[in-house]
């Protein structure tokens, strides 16, 4: 009985010098400060609604009667989209814009959007800029929040313009004009 006081002692003793001395961050991190780099890029989004090559589908739905709108409150969409270099159909494909949509205003054309802008050609290949922010659908220019990034775009954050060039009932096609702050 007496040796189990001492073991159990022992053992309280050693757990807490750990749990004293582990930790799960450290506060002396070498600092080698990198300059913050600008990019400019110019790119357009080619969204599919229907046919064939659909880009864009809604996923959820609530049930509302009362809500007679073309894109009613609570609608949940997902995307796969095309990044291309120009607002024409044959240019040149440079990635895609893969996220989520909700038609989150009540008595507006108001989404917040989540989208992971993911290259695929040339020097930012592998790399990604993820966006997520309200995206008032009926202004003519709209202007939605860098969050992230990843490959050359580690740490990115910035702004995006959103001017939409094509808008009817199978096509979509938005000019992208961001600017992005990285290392």
């Amino acid at each position: 009985m007496k040796g189990t006081s001492i073991l159990t002692w022992i053992l309280i003793v050693c757990l807490s010098t750990v749990a004293v001395q582990s930790q799960y961050y450290s506060t002396s991190r070498p600092y080698d400060p990198v300059p913050e780099k600008v990019t400019d890029l110019r790119f357009f989004l080619h969204e599919s609604l229907g046919g064939q090559n659909t880009t864009a589908v809604i996923i959820a739905q609530v049930n509302i009667t009362s809500n007679n709108s073309t894109v009613p409150f609570g609608t949940l969409y997902v995307v796969d989209d095309l990044l291309q270099t120009g607002p024409e159909p044959n240019s040149e494909v440079i990635g895609n814009a893969q996220g989520l949509a909700v038609v989150a205003g009540i008595n507006s054309t108001t989404a917040v959007t989540y989208f992971d802008l993911g290259f695929t050609t040339g020097e930012l290949n592998g790399s990604s800029l993820s966006l997520f922010s309200r995206n008032p659908l009926v202004m003519s220019e709209r202007e939605v929040s860098v969050v992230g990034g990843k490959g050359k775009f580690r740490m990115a954050k910035g702004f995006a313009l959103l001017n939409p060039v094509v808008l009817n009932a199978t096509t979509v096609i938005i000019e992208f004009n961001v600017t992005v702050v990285h290392y």
